[in-house]
């Protein structure tokens, strides 16, 4: 390949896509327009604000687009004017028609995070956490029309520690997607990347979007599918437990060995430092937790306000 510097379109949107963007504006090649979600409403005003990716687009003064769809013939013309060496998705959240995939010279890579097939779909770091998986990682993936079916250049993984909520795994795989992605244009452009390996679609299973229904914790569970779910839905949409008559945030916890027979949902022990919560198996240590319309506190702050609750 004769062609040492290659023009590319970006396609992505929340923060998860920006260290990629970043990665592609400090190198050789050209970021010739983004594609990114239309503003949305945020935060209490409700004011209409821009994704992190187009922030950063306009911060280097890269042509930004924001289509509803990209099903229509003017975005269709506009891709094809750009002459794209290459397409770039990154948790866009759009679907890429295949008349847009077959455009770019080199088609067009996703940056997925997980081990594909592993969690295909949405939610991808949270459900490899709720699941208990130990390793996890990231993978540069041709697209093509199924949903995260695309054979798949390159991965990088990474150990999923028994203290990783799902923003701290997000962070890590943002950064491991960027490197990843480097690697695989320089390759290609060397002309010493490899075919992509297609997907054993057999072991596939799918990552579903995250509901807010899924927040509430059963404390028939045990205790260590709970410490899971606390940290998997950290921050969104969290992990709400039922507590001597009120619902609380629980943010960090640990998993701890009880040999009562007590109830699933009642207090083993509480004092000044400690608050026990009996589980379907075992019980859970809480940590930091969180009262509706008050600040997060540490479990010692949090039981410092309810003497009343102390046993065990």
């Amino acid at each position: 390949m004769d062609k040492k510097s290659l023009n590319i379109i970006f396609c992505g949107t929340p923060e998860f896509s920006v260290p990629p963007l970043q990665a592609l504006i400090d190198s050789e090649h050209t970021v010739t327009a983004v594609f990114t979600q239309p503003d949305r409403k945020a935060g209490r005003g409700k004011k209409l604000t821009a994704s992190p990716v187009k922030e950063l687009a306009l911060k280097h003064d890269i042509p930004v687009h924001q289509p509803t769809t990209l099903r229509t013939d003017d975005t269709l013309q506009k891709i094809q004017n750009l002459q794209a060496d290459l397409m770039i998705v990154v948790a866009y959240g759009l679907i890429v028609p295949q008349q847009i995939l077959d455009i770019p010279q080199h088609g067009c890579w996703n940056i997925h995070a997980s081990l594909l097939p592993r969690w295909r779909g949405a939610a991808p770091i949270q459900r490899a956490i709720l699941a208990g998986d130990e390793i996890t990682g990231v993978g540069i993936m041709q697209m093509e029309a199924g949903l995260d079916t695309g054979p798949v250049f390159l991965e990088k993984t990474t150990t999923i520690s028994a203290e990783d909520t799902s923003t701290t795994l997000h962070d890590r795989l943002s950064d491991m997607g960027a490197d990843a992605l480097m690697d695989c244009i320089h390759r290609l452009v060397d002309g010493t990347l490899p075919d992509p390996t297609p997907q054993f679609a057999d072991a596939a299973c799918y990552a579903h979007k995250l509901e807010k229904s899924e927040s509430l914790i059963d404390w028939q569970k045990s205790a260590v599918s709970i410490e899971r779910q606390i940290r998997a839905f950290n921050p969104w949409p969290g992990s709400l437990g039922h507590i001597q008559g009120d619902d609380y945030k629980i943010w960090k916890a640990h998993v701890l060995p009880t040999d009562d027979d007590l109830t699933a949902g009642t207090i083993v022990k509480a004092n000044a430092q400690q608050l026990h919560i009996r589980c379907g198996e075992a019980s859970l240590g809480i940590e930091e937790i969180q009262a509706a319309g008050k600040k997060r506190l540490s479990i010692g702050q949090f039981m410092a306000a309810r003497t009343g609750w102390y046993c065990g």
